[in-house]
């Protein structure tokens, strides 16, 4: 397998796991909240993905850095 399909993979199992965490976060909204309309729960999905508790400066382990000190 050459690097680029082993990274358009990679890229796809990615994709794939978060719309099953997607999927998993709506299944346990209509569950806990019955009465929330589909809008209502489309709202909180874009909140929950936005604030999630424990990932608020992202996914990545260590200090977070401004994206321009990046940048050589």
């Amino acid at each position: 397998m050459s690097q680029h399909a082993a990274a358009a993979a990679r890229l796809r199992l990615a994709l794939d796991l978060f719309a099953t965490g997607e999927g998993l976060a709506r299944q346990r909204m209509r569950r806990l909240h019955p009465e929330w309309t589909p809008g209502q729960i489309d709202e909180q999905i874009t909140v929950w993905l936005r604030e999630r508790p424990g990932a608020e400066s992202g996914d990545g382990e260590g200090r977070p850095v401004a994206w321009a000190s990046r940048v050589a």
